[in-house]
């Protein structure tokens, strides 16, 4: 891994029990999230991207604590957070904020959304008085775009746009460096996520923050990541920059997501493949390669030997037994079963 990442997670792993067996012992678990392992660097966007139910958002919520996960390492700024006691993880929490999904229920609908703002200014002593708290709420409501007039309006006010852009000024109170993104953009309408996108892009440029950005929307993705990690059934299956990814996908799900996508442009090339069949369970995932029963290029090492991810150069890893994937004709659709 890099010495100088902003963070690093190194094999991780969460799983959830569903069924407790006799006297609650030896019962069914989730492998939600199965030996995962990434960097995102200062300034830079990470993309996790993979349909609902991959572990993606599991991934965001172990970085953040919210969950304990089962196993593996997890360093920010070089500090291994995820041994911490709360009590040992709460001053470090303002180095590391989230927005997430809902902007109609991230927001206390008892509070003011000066108050809203205030409060992690308050809790991590960012100012000395109310007169320099209400002066920073000011100056986050204008980095997202808002005038500061609207502080002592209700989240009930405010579209959901408008609440996302406070959920946004909520997490840049701290001055964080790193802001996890939890599908902030999958509850907004086609113009207002461009708008949210935009803004985290100049965000970006302004402050030098980085972002882990889950999503299931590549055509999103590819507008506001410099690399995409790819997620299958828990496990990481390609990653790359962004631009290597929309324009040579190496594993055949990564083919069949961007092939998913709805292309506006008739004259762009569409990167076809096709998936057939059901997600897998996860209490009980395939042998060898998680994606086989859904691969149309599977043959026998796959069903029995799982791949590992393989430096295949340029900032590429690939988790397939394919050295390199066959073409496919272009009238060939693709088929997302969930």
């Amino acid at each position: 891994m890099t010495s100088d990442a902003l963070l690093k997670v190194h094999g991780l792993k969460k799983q959830f029990p569903i069924r407790a067996g006799l006297f609650g012992f030896g019962g069914l678990t989730i492998d939600a999230v199965s030996d995962v392992s990434f960097e995102v660097m200062k300034g830079e966007t990470l993309a996790i991207v993979g349909e609902s139910g991959c572990g993606k958002s599991t991934v965001g919520r172990c970085v953040l604590k919210l969950i304990e996960p089962t196993a593996g390492k997890i360093y920010l700024d070089g500090e291994r957070i995820d041994g911490l006691r709360q009590r040992q993880l709460r001053p470090r929490r303002k180095k590391i904020q989230v927005v997430f999904q809902d902007p109609f229920s991230s927001l206390n609908p008892r509070m003011r959304i000066r108050d809203a703002l205030a409060e992690p200014l308050e809790n991590f002593r960012q100012t000395a008085s109310r007169r320099e708290t209400d002066a920073r709420v000011d100056e986050l409501l204008r980095m997202v775009g808002l005038p500061p007039d609207c502080a002592d309006r209700w989240a009930h006010e405010f579209s959901g746009g408008q609440r996302q852009r406070i959920g946004i000024a909520r997490a840049l109170a701290t001055n964080p460096q790193l802001v996890i993104c939890d599908e902030a953009v999958s509850a907004l309408d086609v113009s207002v996520k461009a708008q949210i996108v935009n803004l985290l892009r100049k965000l970006q440029q302004e402050t030098g923050i980085a972002f882990l950005f889950i999503s299931h929307d590549l055509a999103i993705v590819e507008n506001i990541a410099h690399r995409i990690a790819v997620m299958y059934l828990g496990k990481i299956v390609e990653t790359a920059r962004t631009k290597d990814i929309i324009s040579r996908p190496h594993h055949p799900y990564t083919r069949a997501l961007l092939a998913a996508v709805p292309i506006p442009d008739p004259t762009r090339r569409r990167t076809n493949g096709v998936i057939q069949g059901e997600i897998p369970s996860a209490t009980n995932p395939p042998t060898g390669c998680r994606f086989h029963t859904r691969c149309p290029f599977a043959f026998d090492r796959c069903r029995k030997e799982e791949p590992q991810l393989g430096d295949r150069g340029g900032d590429r890893f690939v988790a397939c037994h394919l050295p390199e994937l066959p073409e496919m004709p272009a009238s060939t659709p693709a088929v997302l079963s969930a």
